[in-house]
């Protein structure tokens, strides 16, 4: 199956502040898609290879089904944070490609 891209605008949150991770939750409706076309390309712990594109950084990383929410989750590096001025609860225009 070739890749597909994904583009969507979330909110970041940031789990267990201060400290904690930055994330991004998927559309439940877009993860409900990605689930159903790439959901046997997942490794543990609902783990799925990505791309993804915010501003000008791209960077390869994984989406992370998150089963409390029925959502992916896409983590946000710091240094993509830093580099692209996210702050927490922030809305952003994301591109996934998987």
């Amino acid at each position: 199956m070739k890749e597909i891209n994904y583009e969507f605008s979330a909110r970041t949150w940031q789990h267990s502040p201060p400290g904690g991770w930055h994330f991004v939750s998927l559309p439940t409706e877009m993860a409900k898609e990605i689930r159903e076309n790439f959901g046997w390309q997942e490794e543990g712990w609902g783990r799925l290879k990505a791309t993804a594109e915010i501003g000008k950084s791209v960077w390869k990383t994984a989406i992370w089904f998150d089963t409390k929410h029925q959502t992916y989750i896409l983590p946000l590096k710091a240094e993509i944070r830093k580099k692209e001025e996210i702050e927490p609860d922030k809305n952003i225009k994301i591109i996934i490609w998987i």
